[in-house]
C-alpha cells in the first residue's frame, strides 16, 4: 500500500468515525484525489456560487458576454476579467474583479439553446445561415426575445434548423458541454491543498407562459449525462427527474445530482403546487412528495432577480419579507408592466415550508423539505461578485449591460447582485460539499460571508454560547441545520435552539459590516391551518445604526458576534413545525446608491438629472440595504400517534 493510499484510507476512517459518533452516516468518497491537508470533522465553512451563466447561454450571449467557463472559473480564484462592452477590435471596456476568492462554484449554462447557440456562431454548421442565426448575429437583442420565446410554450419545440428530432442542435451542443465539464476539471483543486472546488452542472429552464420553473442541476463528480437534459426532452420537473434518474443515477457509476429550483419569486405561484404537472391537475401522492424531495433538497432563496425568502403582507406581518423584493409576478409582467400583479403569495419559500408541513400531515411525505441557499445568477460569467459598491449589472433578464453602460445604472433598479451558498464541510472538496448540500447543513446570504451555526436539540444548556464547546455539544445532543428532531423530551419541554453568527470579516480594504440582530423564524400547523411566527433572539433591532447617503459611510453601534440559546415558549407538541435563523447585518448602501453617487446625482435638481440616471431619484429607489443570511430549517415532527388530526390547511 502506498504512503498516499494509507493516508487516505486513515482520512476515511477518521471521517467515518466523526460522522458514526453524531449518529450520521459518513459522506461517501467517489473519486481519485489527495487527501486534503485541511480537514476539520466539526466541519468548516466554505462559500461559493453555483448559479452561473457564461457565452454558452443564449441570454447571456445576445447580451455582449464573452466570457467562457475557464474565464469564470478564473474569477472566481480572484483573477481580473474583462466585460462588454466591447470596442471596435474587442477589447472589453470593463473588468472587474472580486476581493476574496471562492472557495467553490459551478457552471450552470442552460441546457436549451447550447446546441442552437453553437451553431448561430460557428460557420459551416447546419443551421449557421438560418433566420434565427443570422438575428441572433446581426440583432442580438431581437434574438433574444425570439430565441427566449421557445421555453415560453408547454409544446415547446426546437427550432427548424435543429433538424428531425432536434439532431443538429443536439449534436452541436457536445462541443460546450464537453468544454464546460474541461474548464471544471481544469479548475478543481485536486492537490492537498484543497483551495477551489468546481461542480459540472447546468439550468433546465421552462418558462411555461413566461412564469419561471427554473431548476439548476448540480452533479457530484466528473461522471454525468451526456448531454444535460433540456425542457425541450423534458417539460416538465417530474420528466426532468425522471430523465436524471435515468441517465445519471441508475448508471451504477457512481453519477449523482441535486436539483435546486430558483426565482420561485416570479413563478406566479407554480414552482410550489401539490398538483401534478401532467397537465391531469391530479394531487400529488406520497410518492410524488418523496420523488421530489429526494431531487429537491434545496431551493434557492435569493440570487440577481429578487428574494423568494417570504412576501410581507401574505399572511405575514414580517417588516423584513419586503427585502429586495420584484414587483411582477411572472416575466410577461416584467416587459408589460400594465399587465403587472403582486407576485403570488404562493411563490415563497416560507410558504412552501408551511405547505410541506400540511402534505407531510396528509401524505405522511413531505415534498417541500427544503435547505436554503443563495448564489448569484450572473450571466457576466462573474460568479460570486456580489460587491455592492461595485456591482456591474448582471445581465440574463435585464437591459443589456452593453447598452447600459456606461451612461446609466449598470443594472434593472429592482434587480441586486445576488447572494452566496455557504456549506459546512469536513473539507473543501466536492464529495464533502456535496453531502453537506444534500443533507442541507447550508445557508445563504444576500452577499456578505456572515458565519451562522443553527442547533437544535432537547438539552442545550442556557449558556451554551459561553462555552468553547458550542459546535461539539451541537453536534452530539442535536442536529445542524437541515436536520429533523423526530423525538420530544420525556419531560415534555421544548425543543432548544442555539445559533451564532460572526460579522463577515472582510478585507483590509473594506471591512465587513457590524451585525444587528438575530431571529428565528418558526411555522408550524395548528388546527389544521399553517402559522407563522417571528422571535427576536439576539441583538437589538433599534440599536440607532445608519449609513451616510451621500458619503455611504456607516456609523453607530453593532456586534462584531452575536449568540443566543432559545427555547420556544409557544410549543406544542403535538403541532409539527420548521425553525431557521435569519441574521441581519446594520444598514449600508445599496448598489444603486453607490452609482447614483458616481454620478453626482442631485434629486433636487430634476432638470440636471439625465434620463437614464431618472430611476436614481424614483420614489420607490430603495437606497440602503441590510444584508443577511438565512440558515436551512431545522423540523420538527411529532412521535407518531401524538400528532394532531389533519385540518383542512
Amino acid at each position: 500500500m502506498t504512503g498516499r493510499r494509507r493516508e487516505a484510507l486513515l482520512l476515511a476512517v477518521v471521517v467515518a468515525c466523526a460522522a458514526a459518533a453524531r449518529g450520521e452516516p459518513p459522506y461517501v468518497v467517489t473519486e481519485e484525489r489527495e487527501p486534503c491537508a485541511a480537514h476539520d470533522p466539526e466541519r468548516s465553512v466554505y462559500f461559493g456560487d453555483l448559479h452561473v451563466h457564461t457565452a454558452f447561454s443564449q441570454d447571456a450571449s445576445t447580451q455582449g458576454t464573452r466570457n467562457t467557463p475557464r474565464d469564470a472559473y478564473r474569477f472566481a480564484l480572484g483573477e481580473r476579467i474583462g466585460l462588454q462592452p466591447h470596442d471596435a477590435r474587442g477589447r472589453p471596456l470593463r473588468s472587474l474583479q472580486i476581493g476574496r476568492p471562492l472557495d467553490f462554484a459551478a457552471v450552470t449554462d442552460h441546457a436549451e439553446m447550447l446546441g442552437e447557440t453553437e451553431i448561430c456562431k460557428t460557420p459551416g454548421m447546419s443551421g449557421h445561415e438560418s433566420l434565427v442565426c443570422r438575428l441572433y448575429r446581426r440583432f442580438p437583442r431581437v434574438a433574444f426575445f425570439v430565441m427566449n420565446a421557445k421555453t415560453s410554450k408547454a409544446d415547446a419545440s426546437r427550432f427548424g434548423f435543429c433538424g428531425p428530432g432536434g439532431v443538429h442542435c443536439l449534436e452541436a451542443a457536445r462541443t460546450p458541454w464537453r468544454e464546460v465539464q474541461e474548464a471544471a476539471e481544469g479548475a478543481y483543486d485536486r492537490s492537498a491543498a484543497c483551495s477551489f472546488t468546481t461542480f459540472i452542472g447546468y439550468e433546465w429552464t421552462a418558462s411555461q407562459q413566461t412564469n419561471n420553473l427554473h431548476r439548476n442541476v448540480i452533479f457530484r463528480n466528473a461522471r454525468v449525462p451526456d448531454l444535460p437534459t433540456s425542457f425541450y426532452e423534458a417539460g416538465t420537473a417530474e420528466a426532468l427527474w425522471q430523465a436524471i434518474g435515468k441517465e445519471c443515477l441508475d448508471r451504477g457509476d457512481g453519477c449523482d445530482a441535486l436539483v435546486i429550483p430558483h426565482n420561485s419569486n416570479i413563478s406566479n405561484g407554480l414552482m410550489f403546487r401539490t398538483q401534478r404537472s401532467d397537465g391531469s391537475e391530479s394531487p400529488i401522492t406520497a410518492d410524488d412528495a418523496r420523488t421530489r424531495a429526494r431531487f429537491e433538497r434545496l431551493v434557492e432563496v435569493m440570487q440577481h432577480k429578487g428574494d423568494s425568502e417570504c412576501r410581507l403582507g401574505a399572511g405575514t406581518t414580517d417588516e423584513l419579507c419586503g427585502f429586495e423584493k420584484l414587483s411582477f409576478a411572472n416575466f410577461l409582467q416584467k416587459y408589460l408592466p400594465f399587465l403587472r400583479e403582486p407576485p403570488d403569495p404562493r411563490s415563497f419559500t416560507r410558504a412552501a415550508l408551511l405547505v410541506g408541513l400540511l402534505q407531510q400531515q396528509k401524505l405522511g411525505a413531505n415534498p417541500f423539505q427544503f435547505g436554503l441557499i443563495a448564489s448569484t445568477d450572473t450571466h457576466l460569467g462573474t460568479p460570486g461578485a456580489v460587491e455592492e459598491y461595485q456591482h456591474p449589472g448582471h445581465g440574463g433578464a435585464g437591459a443589456p449591460a452593453s447598452q447600459a453602460v456606461p451612461k446609466g445604472l449598470p443594472d434593472d433598479l429592482e434587480f441586486n447582485p445576488g447572494g452566496l451558498a455557504a456549506v459546512w464541510a469536513e473539507e473543501n472538496t466536492r464529495d464533502a460539499i456535496f453531502a453537506a448540500l444534500w443533507r442541507r447543513e447550508v445557508y445563504g446570504t444576500s452577499g456578505p460571508r456572515i458565519t451562522v451555526r443553527f442547533f437544535g436539540g432537547w438539552s442545550h444548556p442556557a449558556n451554551l454560547c459561553e462555552v468553547e464547546s458550542l459546535v461539539k455539544a451541537g453536534y452530539a445532543d442535536g442536529v445542524a441545520m437541515g436536520g429533523e428532531l423526530h423525538e420530544r423530551d420525556a419531560s415534555g419541554r421544548a425543543p432548544v435552539f442555539a445559533v451564532s453568527a460572526l460579522r463577515d470579516p472582510g478585507t483590509a480594504a473594506r471591512p465587513g459590516t457590524p451585525l444587528q440582530r438575530i431571529q428565528i423564524i418558526k411555522g408550524w400547523v395548528g388546527n389544521g391551518r399553517a402559522r407563522q411566527a417571528v422571535y427576536e433572539i439576539a441583538g437589538d433591532p433599534d440599536n440607532g445604526a445608519s449609513v451616510d447617503l451621500d458619503s455611504c459611510k456607516a456609523s453607530g453601534p453593532g456586534d462584531d458576534a452575536l449568540c443566543a440559546v432559545w427555547r420556544d415558549p409557544d410549543f406544542d407538541p403535538a403541532e409539527p413545525a420548521f425553525y431557521y435563523a435569519r441574521v441581519v447585518e446594520t444598514p449600508t448602501c445599496r448598489w444603486s446608491t453607490w452609482v447614483c453617487n458616481a454620478h453626482a446625482v442631485d434629486c433636487r435638481r430634476p432638470d440636471s438629472v439625465p434620463s437614464e440616471l431618472a430611476p436614481c431619484c424614483d420614489p420607490g429607489h430603495r437606497r440602503t440595504i441590510q444584508e443577511r443570511a438565512w440558515t436551512s430549517p431545522i423540523w420538527y415532527t411529532p412521535a407518531p400517534g401524538l400528532a394532531a388530526p389533519e385540518g383542512t390547511g
